[in-house]
């Protein structure tokens, strides 16, 4: 018997954007709404898992390899799918949101791949994601050449061999997109309407390119979630007449429940997985949230006192490396947020420094590529890897058996000799407070203090305010850290900020807006899973 036909989707709350009848065509959301029908069930379980787990890791402090997977992680058999011609040299990857200057300008950078984000670097407007899958369908059609309205510059495509290669990145499966719902007025998951739209629009168009449509998958918290998406890639292949193993999908080990069920998570997507990142700060966010009333040897110093050389940080990355060579995948190593100044060329020259420290260290440890958020960098990071690779696509036969990586090394946080210090808790404040007004308006990624900050920085910002806050951590100056003094600091900076910009400007943004939301997620007893969601519900669009 045939499924049922799909319940039509509705638009609801939204204005109609230029072209989008483009992309919401009546077959390509006939697509998402079957998506929708047979995946989002399961997607709702495994949300309700990843609370049952949370619970555990608050009762017990502690995680570990899982008993029940071992026989997967012991059998040395398997290997994922060779990597598409494409996917091959992956040696430095830019990443950004899917606006059309950025697309033009990611696509013509030089590195080997973009990220195309719809997540953590994009807010969720309707407008963003509409015009993000437009302005992908224009690239892919060559249609993307314009003029910048205000500098009156002119972007234009480099030749096809000359381009990035495409990955794109859905949002997580904890998003929804409310904009989209079904006849019975729930809504869609938004990493299915990403990832729908997508696929929908591109997937043959990019086989006839002699590439194909692959992905970023964030935030997964298990191997179970991973099975998820690849029973969509399956269905979405078939639905579309499109050959099995021509999606290829990245999954970022960006939570510490991850960290756990590395080979599990390319074992469930083997067919269609092309290797694992190293995401950073959402890891740093994932630990602090999932131990953070794990007292104080689970209390994090300043972001930018926990480099990648702190030994939990180094075991995480080792480990990574380790697996995906393991099993024939790709090791993609943490971004480079420098964002150059055009003023300051010393601060330049030392942040230089910085990212080619950064990458040389990564292409030594057996890394196939890294991450940089802007152009400049990309020949910084370029440098660091063609020194290790030479005329090699990748080192996925360094095999780094010398690597042995035990389940506490994960969560050995207070092996790091650093503690918070007053400028630390004044930066999450700031960070946090610059970050949300900006995303307020539309706006996912952001410069500030000279670094590309995206939802995963003010993710930690606001989670070490409250585990330093629930932790009575004492600051070097000796001040306990207390919600009157968070409240204190962000009064200071909403001051400063109104000062800097002048009372016209201050009044026209979101500043009292993202200040009280920043104090809310962070002195709330209940701690919200995601910044985004509360936000999301104050984002107009």
């Amino acid at each position: 018997m045939s499924a049922p036909a799909p319940s039509p989707l509705a638009i609801v709350d939204a204005e109609p954007l230029h072209r989008q009848e483009e992309v919401l065509t009546e077959a390509a959301l006939a697509f998402v709404a079957e998506l929708h029908r047979r995946f989002t069930p399961r997607r709702d379980e495994l949300l309700a898992r990843r609370a049952e787990r949370r619970a555990e890791i608050a009762r017990t402090s502690t995680l570990g390899f899982l008993p029940e997977t071992a026989a997967v992680r012991a059998d040395d058999s398997w290997k994922v799918a060779p990597a598409p011609a494409a996917l091959e040299d992956r040696r430095v990857e830019i990443t950004g949101p899917t606006d059309r200057k950025m697309t033009v300008n990611a696509l013509n950078s030089g590195a080997k791949v973009w990220l195309a984000d719809f997540e953590d670097a994009s807010a969720p407007t309707w407008e963003n994601v509409v015009t993000g899958q437009l302005n992908l369908i224009d690239a892919y059609t060559r249609n993307i050449d314009f003029t910048d309205p205000v500098s009156g510059k002119s972007y234009a495509l480099r030749p096809d061999a000359e381009l990035a290669t495409v990955v794109m990145r859905p949002r997580g499966w904890h998003l929804d997109e409310r904009h989209l719902t079904d006849a019975g007025g729930t809504p869609v998951p938004g990493a299915l309407v990403d990832f729908g739209l997508y696929f929908f629009h591109n997937a043959k168009r990019l086989v006839e390119l002699g590439k194909g449509p692959y992905f970023y998958l964030p935030k997964t918290e298990s191997h179970l979630e991973a099975r998820l998406w690849n029973e969509v890639f399956v269905f979405a292949q078939d639905y579309l007449g499109v050959a099995q193993g021509t999606v290829r999908a990245t999954v970022l080990i960006e939570t510490i429940t991850a960290a756990y069920e590395m080979e599990e998570i390319l074992y469930e997507l083997r067919d269609h997985a092309s290797g694992l990142n190293a995401g950073r700060w959402d890891y740093l966010f994932s630990i602090v949230k999932n131990f953070r009333d794990g007292g104080a040897r689970f209390v994090l110093p300043d972001r930018n006192a926990v480099t990648m050389t702190a030994p939990f940080m180094r075991a995480y990355t080792e480990l990574l490396v380790r697996t995906c060579h393991k099993r024939g995948a790709h090791a993609i190593g943490g971004m480079a947020a420098f964002i150059p100044s055009r003023r300051d060329a010393e601060v330049n020259k030392v942040a230089f420094e910085k990212v080619r420290a950064d990458k040389d260290r990564e292409a030594n440890d057996g890394f196939d590529g890294s991450w940089v958020a802007h152009p400049d960098l990309v020949p910084i990071a370029m440098e660091s890897f063609d020194r290790v690779l030479g005329d090699r696509p990748n080192q996925k036969d360094r095999l780094r058996e010398d690597v042995d990586v035990k389940a506490e090394d994960l969560i050995a946080v207070d092996s790091l000799d650093a503690k918070p210090t007053y400028a630390g808790l004044v930066n999450a404040v700031q960070v946090g407070i610059r970050y949300i007004e900006a995303w307020l308006r539309g706006l996912g990624a952001v410069a500030i203090f000279n670094l590309m900050e995206d939802a995963a920085t003010a993710e930690i910002s606001r989670s070490q305010i409250w585990q330093w806050i629930n932790a009575g951590v004492v600051l070097d100056n000796g001040e306990r850290v207390t919600a009157e003094l968070a409240r204190k600091v962000a009064a200071e900076e909403l001051a400063d900020i109104r000062a800097e910009l002048g009372e016209e400007a201050f009044t026209a943004g979101n500043w009292q807006q993202a200040h009280d939301l920043l104090l809310k997620v962070s002195l709330d007893e209940d701690y919200a899973d995601f910044l985004t969601l509360p936000a999301y519900e104050q984002l107009k669009g």
